[in-house]
């Protein structure tokens, strides 16, 4: 199939809303404390498997970024997400956004199952920055989509559909075939999760949905080891 028909049937655009990265560890296992307005949350991050995107959250961690922000996002067959915005919903400054590790993360086997944290972003894959989510169902429709061998890549299905002798760069930059970057998990505090999943929502701010009605405030995040 011609590279311009491929490019066609990718028009499919999954986004996490956000309104739109750094030094840290960048190494092993190290765990944070999320504490919440409604209790706290403890999660594993994995650097040895997505190590800009751990460097970059703690960076946000170590400068106090996520004080007083809330979770501005809750679906409750899908995921919170939070990071970026105050209790007022003023939009809180970052820095330049971090590089997508999602293939990466994948192929060291982590997904975007229950529990899971990982970044969230616009339509482009590369903007990153300081918002995040915690999936509360399993979401394998926002895992990264793996690229086979070959150059050209002999066959590729996406979608239900069959694609042939495509050239591997095209799939490798397709924004669609991106997915979201897994970095870390919940390891305490599910039940926090839950609750903050099944807040009421409505409007709220420049959102017009999913916000909490009552809000739900991150008082800090600290890093434990």
């Amino acid at each position: 199939m011609r590279r311009s028909r491929f490019l066609t049937s990718l028009a499919l655009t999954l986004a996490l809303a956000l309104p739109m990265a750094s030094q840290a560890q960048t190494s092993g296992v190290s765990k944070v404390r999320i504490s919440t307005s409604i209790g706290d949350i403890e999660a594993e991050l994995y650097a040895d498997k997505a190590p800009k995107t751990v460097a970059n959250f703690l960076q946000y961690v170590n400068d106090k970024h996520y004080d007083g922000t809330i979770f501005h996002r809750v679906i409750a067959g899908f995921m919170v997400q939070g990071g970026g915005y105050d209790a007022q919903y003023k939009e809180k400054k970052t820095r330049a956004p971090v590089p997508h590790e999602g293939r990466q993360a994948l192929a060291a086997g982590l997904k975007n199952t229950t529990g899971t944290l990982a970044m969230a972003r616009t339509n482009d894959p590369q903007s990153a920055t300081a918002q995040f989510f915690i999936n509360v169902v399993d979401n394998a429709f926002l895992d990264p989509t793996p690229i086979p061998d070959g150059d050209p890549v002999a066959k590729f299905q996406y979608q239900g559909r069959v694609y042939e002798n495509v050239a591997r760069a095209q799939l490798l930059n397709a924004p669609q075939l991106f997915g979201y970057t897994v970095f870390g998990k919940v390891t305490s505090g599910m039940d926090v999760v839950q609750k903050i999943r099944n807040t009421p929502t409505g409007a709220g701010g420049p959102f017009p949905t999913d916000v909490p009605r009552t809000p739900v405030v991150i008082q800090s995040i600290t890093l434990l080891k």
